[in-house]
């Protein structure tokens, strides 16, 4: 049987990788491909309950060594039981955030030493790497008033994460692009402050070499 793909959406807040998954996931399915959509933290019960701690934490927010392990264990709870089985039985996963956001987030924008990082994710994924990167990009004004609109929209607040400041989104932003630059073959970079549309377009161009 031939192994799946795995293809992972990255970016900032606000940058719209829910909405370009879903199409993706009903684009492959006319296909007659086999689609796993998952998402990180999250995507088994150990990972969605770390996921809350993440998240929603406010009495004892986690340490920057902490929030990294923690997502760390979520990421290889979830390496193990749900994406390498799909992959391995032809499945094609989805997924909302993998390593690079551990790079993005607690490397650049928390501080944290790139080197220890890359160690420390290689054990916690067992090495695997996605297929392809869509590192959906938006400019922070844009991102800003996505979030507030959809905190709206849907009655809620901005988490842990959302609320840590513009200069710490500034810097993560900049950790992508230079995540982006290192391995522009398997990240591919999306203007994402069009419409949806627009973003779907160039969403199916990168997609090209894997169909």
């Amino acid at each position: 049987m031939k192994k799946g793909r795995f293809i992972t959406f990255e970016g900032g807040e606000g940058c719209g990788k829910s909405t370009q998954i879903k199409r993706l996931e009903s684009y492959l399915k006319e296909k007659g491909v086999e689609v796993l959509v998952t998402r990180e933290p999250g995507g088994t019960r150990l990972a969605e309950l770390i996921r809350g701690l993440l998240k929603d934490e406010k009495d004892d927010p986690p340490c920057d060594r902490a929030e990294l392990l923690l997502f760390l264990a979520a990421r290889a709870q979830l390496v193990k039981n749900v994406i390498l089985p799909a992959l391995e039985s032809g499945v094609w996963v989805l997924s909302d955030r993998f390593s690079d956001s551990t790079f993005a987030y607690q490397g650049y924008g928390r501080g944290l030493d790139l080197e220890i990082l890359k160690i420390a994710n290689d054990f916690a994924c067992d090495s695997l790497k996605p297929d392809l990167t869509l590192l959906l990009d938006v400019p922070p004004e844009v991102a800003s008033a996505r979030m507030r609109k959809r905190e709206k929209e849907t009655n809620t607040e901005a988490d842990r994460i959302e609320l840590a400041g513009d200069e710490f989104h500034r810097k993560l932003r900049e950790g992508f692009h230079a995540l982006a630059a290192d391995e522009s073959d398997r990240i591919h970079t999306i203007d994402a402050s069009g419409t949806p549309d627009e973003v779907w377009e160039a969403v199916c161009r990168s997609l090209k070499r894997l169909i």
